[in-house]
């Protein structure tokens, strides 16, 4: 399934990534031992107190002094994590103080995207069937997290991200590794017409299952992925018994995907 499960705080971690490129922090988190682990800070599953505390060890568990999250709006817009508030202009670029600490997550404008070449920064995004896309450019150590409902993918969040890792750090979208994360599998997920429609899919006459993050993979490659360089993870978030919060099943809370860039060890 690509991914193998830590404890602390309750995660799920590719493994393959975590061997290849040391320097880098990923992972989903996982409902936890009694299912409290709820990083819902807009849905409203679990307490404020309880979901604050689980941010706070989310936080130094990645051992990441800043982390940066946003409310979701199921649309485009990416932050561009920058360490000054210079920045190119097709996507917020946003100034971070060097060691955010006082607010974790550090609250940004609405948006479903970010990404950073800055060293020090959690990039957090929220799920609960929805797909948590994470981009890794290893030549430039240069990262993305992406919130991909069916809305998002056809407004263009995962092309509008590879743009932006272009425009703000030069990455070659032909270097990126794409890991399309935990969510609901294409057995699961039924949807109307429209949805096939808007992603450009054949339109069935009726409501049918579909799988979003094949879609995803197949927009990664005709946007210049290699095929080789893309995976997908085999846990479902209805089906697979992995331990996930899914909003198809009833669930108002939600898991966290999330990515970063160790800190340089100093010499």
């Amino acid at each position: 399934m690509l991914e193998v499960a830590q404890s602390r705080p309750p995660m799920l971690v590719h493994e393959g990534w975590s061997r290849a490129f040391p320097w880098l922090v990923q992972g989903t988190t996982t409902r936890g031992p009694h299912g409290r682990f709820d990083l819902g800070l807009f849905s409203r599953g679990s307490g404020e107190q309880q979901v604050r505390a689980n941010w706070r060890e989310l936080a130094e568990g990645a051992g990441l002094p800043t982390v940066v999250h946003a409310q979701q709006v199921h649309g485009s817009r990416i932050h561009i994590a920058l360490g000054e508030t210079s920045g190119p202009g097709g996507a917020h670029a946003l100034g971070l103080p060097p060691r955010a600490v006082s607010q974790r997550p550090l609250l940004l404008d609405p948006a479903d995207g970010h990404v950073t070449e800055m060293p020090g920064v959690l990039l957090a995004v929220t799920t609960a069937d929805c797909v948590p896309v994470f981009l890794v450019d290893p030549e430039r150590r240069a990262v993305g997290a992406l919130h991909a409902g069916w809305r998002g993918v056809a407004a263009g969040i995962l092309e509008g991200a590879l743009d932006t890792l272009h425009d703000a750090f030069g990455t070659a979208s032909s270097d990126v590794r794409v890991h399309l994360g935990p969510a609901i599998c294409g057995e699961c997920y039924e949807v109307g017409p429209e949805v096939f429609e808007a992603l450009g899919q054949e339109v069935p006459s009726s409501n049918e299952p579909i799988d979003v993050r094949s879609v995803l993979a197949l927009r990664a490659r005709a946007a210049g992925v290699s095929p080789e360089r893309i995976s997908v993870s085999g846990h479902c978030t209805r089906c697979t018994n992995s331990n996930l919060f899914s909003h198809r099943a009833g669930h108002a809370q939600r898991q966290v995907g999330f990515i970063g860039i160790r800190d340089a060890p100093a010499s």
